[in-house]
């Protein structure tokens, strides 16, 4: 949805009310108090009241505005920015967009879309056929240590990113040449090398009767342990490259949708990860990534700290 569609569609703050307390009805409002499903809605008050314990719900709580000061017009018309681009959108140019003069208040908005990105990610397993590789991105280094730390793989300047993805190999009925096509990725800033962080990533993210493709690092020696057939190729040969075709892929667009960020803290380095591969996963959306967005929003929130 862009900028103006958003403006027909939500033309005042009454027109937002209505469609989130549509939203929220449709994903069902849970009382924090007895955890009852059950409510009224009280006009007078915008306000949702549980019929079991008459505990009342603001319509931001419970969801990804809980405690903003913000309208939810100006939440929706970020959502609506966020959204529109198949890039990272980056806080200063929301700030410039929708006329924010407090950049701390457009960038704490931005890290906290980007969170509900990756909490709705996570809730699902890859499967059938899946890549394993990693990638290093840079991120933000005080000028003043630049000069002490190491280079090569293991510099410090970089942070490491374990990317899954899940393909499926093709082949042409006529010319029988081997294409593939992938679905779903995930992606995991990991903070070493060490076989036991990539078998716990494994567990975790991919499902277990998956056959899984790797280079032949020692590192995924015991992936066997873990999925129904692991595969390993050195990436230098043509079947390796093969193999590991979306992975890389993945990775060389990460590392350029990165580049328009100035500085990357490692702290915040995985909510950024969380918004390309929301996106990447949803790249046939179009203008439904806006309400699946919402939904995302919607879920409850407070209940999970992942």
């Amino acid at each position: 949805m862009n900028i103006l569609k958003f403006e027909e569609r939500f033309p005042d703050e009454e027109s937002c009310i209505f469609y989130f307390k549509a939203k929220r009805e449709q994903e069902g409002v849970v009382c924090k108090k007895c955890m009852g499903k059950d409510h009224y809605w009280l006009h007078s008050k915008n306000m949702f009241q549980c019929k079991s314990c008459e505990f009342r719900t603001s319509l931001k709580s419970g969801t990804v505005m809980e405690n903003s000061n913000l309208t939810l017009r100006k939440w929706l018309m970020a959502i609506t920015f966020i959204s529109a681009t198949k890039q990272g959108f980056t806080a200063l140019e929301l700030q410039r967009q929708m006329g924010f003069s407090r950049y701390q208040t457009v960038f704490d908005l931005c890290h906290k879309i980007r969170v509900i990105m990756g909490k709705r990610d996570n809730e699902y397993k890859l499967e059938d056929m899946v890549e394993y590789d990693e990638a290093y991105v840079t991120k933000a280094t005080p000028a003043g240590k630049k000069k002490d730390l190491n280079r090569g793989r293991g510099t410090q300047q970089k942070a490491t990113v374990a990317v899954m993805a899940e393909s499926t190999v093709l082949e042409d009925f006529k010319t029988k040449e081997l294409t593939k096509s992938c679905r779903y990725f995930k992606m995991k800033k990991i903070e070493d090398l060490k076989s036991k962080t990539a078998e716990k990533l494994i567990k975790d993210f991919i499902n277990k009767d998956a056959v899984l493709q790797t280079d032949d690092s020692t590192t995924y020696a015991k992936f066997e342990d873990f999925v129904d057939v692991h595969v390993t190729e050195l990436s230098s040969t043509k079947e390796g490259k093969f193999n590991l075709k979306w992975a890389h892929t993945a990775i060389s667009n990460l590392k350029s949708d990165l580049r328009k960020y100035r500085m990357i803290s490692e702290r915040k380095l995985q909510n950024y990860i969380d918004e390309f591969c929301y996106k990447l996963n949803r790249r046939y959306f179009g203008e439904r990534l806006f309400d699946r967005l919402i939904i995302a929003g919607i879920q409850p929130y407070w209940q999970s700290s992942g």
